[in-house]
């Protein structure tokens, strides 16, 4: 699972590929118009499918002279999950953060209080 994990990250990393997915998303799209939004060659466009085609995200047929690109999402499901375990680990040290913040911001503006009352 590491290595397809490291396979994802490595594919999501470009900004082309990213877009490719999120065209695929809406259905299948042969190469030539996974690369008409970017400008590039059909051999460059081929190179990212190919990449997408490592990770496991993207499904690559032929349909006589066209080759059709379908989405596989679950590889970002496995993704997703990786990356839950961090968001569960970040929300909780915020949490605290917040709470020695909220403490501390008591505590400093208890002596103010204080005066206020007795003025």
């Amino acid at each position: 699972m590491v290595e397809r994990l490291d396979a994802t990250f490595q594919a999501l990393a470009d900004p082309t590929r990213r877009a490719m997915l999120a065209s695929l998303a809406l259905g299948e799209r042969t190469v030539g118009e996974l690369a008409a939004p970017h400008a590039m060659t059909f051999a460059g466009a081929s190179k990212h499918v190919r990449a997408l085609e490592r990770a496991g995200l993207v499904r690559r047929r032929r349909e006589g002279r066209r080759q059709m690109c379908a989405l596989n999402a679950a590889p970002l499901a496995e993704a997703q999950g990786w990356l839950a375990q961090w968001e569960k680990f970040w929300t909780e040290r915020l949490d605290a953060l917040e709470a020695v913040i909220a403490a501390d911001s008591a505590a400093a503006n208890a002596p103010m209080n204080k005066e206020k009352d007795s003025g």
